[in-house]
């Protein structure tokens, strides 16, 4: 069977960077140091921006929310803002971070991989970022330093995983959130068809059959799929609002994934000899 492997000459390094500048017009880098317990999260798929505001001291969120709105003239091209009792959603019809001689397009034009999101804390910029070679990384750093931020490398480690689109996803992201109790629930629910479509079973039958007390179990499942629904709906944000010509490519990536790697092959051959055959004719 004929299965092809991309190989890397190099090692890939899994880096994380925090970085500041004490000077120029970063509103959320202003935002996060004026209200320390507000934390920024910003996802991007070169289309779209969506930008999550969580603020942990309940005095400081309605002064965040005005500061918000007084800037309105600075971020532009707002498509949707949801608000609740402790978080903001903001979803740009425009990509911001792609603008001239911003942190995301200089790791992009230097062909490093930036795993969203990236997070804004006490006025640092935390970035993920998966480096194919130590000479980018090196320019990387150099351009940083040309343009006056302050950065320090929280990690850089040989990467341990897979290189591919479910990274712009990251798991860790996703589930990180979670507690054992939790993740127990979600896969207790999961292997008694609580997940079936219809259902299979319900929480006080998982419960009786688990010998543990509904209530505990149901607080457990609850959480689990309230920390899982937030941490997608930024991504199904941007899926959702992206152009159609985007959604299609995403769409066509998605269904050739779902078809097993066997029939991928076959194929592959058969699409290389009917030329073939063609030719020869």
């Amino acid at each position: 069977m004929l299965i092809s492997i991309l190989v890397f000459e190099m090692p890939l390094f899994d880096v994380a960077l925090k970085m500041t500048r004490s000077k120029g017009e970063f509103i959320f880098i202003d935002l996060t140091r004026r209200f320390p317990s507000a934390s920024v999260f910003i996802w991007c798929n070169r289309e779209n921006d969506v930008i999550e505001i969580v603020v942990r001291n309940p005095e400081e969120y309605p002064l965040v929310i005005e500061e918000i709105h007084a800037q309105r003239a600075r971020i532009k091209d707002i498509i949707e803002e949801i608000v609740d009792d402790h978080r903001l959603y903001l979803n740009l019809h425009t990509c911001d971070c792609m603008k001239q001689n911003t942190i995301v397009r200089h790791i992009g034009k230097l062909n490093i991989l930036n795993i969203f999101p990236n997070m804004i804390e006490n006025g640092w910029a935390y970035h993920r970022l998966i480096v194919f070679k130590h000479e980018a990384l090196e320019e990387l750093l150099k351009r940083l330093e040309n343009a006056e931020w302050f950065y320090k490398i929280l990690r850089k480690v040989p990467l341990d995983g897979f290189v591919g689109s479910s990274l712009t996803m990251s798991a860790d992201a996703v589930l990180s959130g979670l507690t054992e109790k939790q993740m127990e629930a979600i896969l207790t629910a999961h292997r008694h068809g609580y997940y079936n479509l219809p259902r299979l079973s319900d929480v006080q039958t998982i419960a009786a059959k688990e010998k543990v007390p509904r209530t505990t179990f149901q607080e457990h499942l609850m959480k689990a799929e309230n920390k899982l629904v937030n941490a997608l709906v930024p991504n199904i944000k941007l899926f959702y609002h992206a152009s159609p010509v985007r959604k299609k490519n995403l769409r066509v990536k998605r269904n050739i994934s779902r078809i097993p790697l066997s029939r991928q092959i076959v194929d592959k051959r058969k699409s290389m000899i009917k030329p073939r055959a063609a030719a020869l004719a």
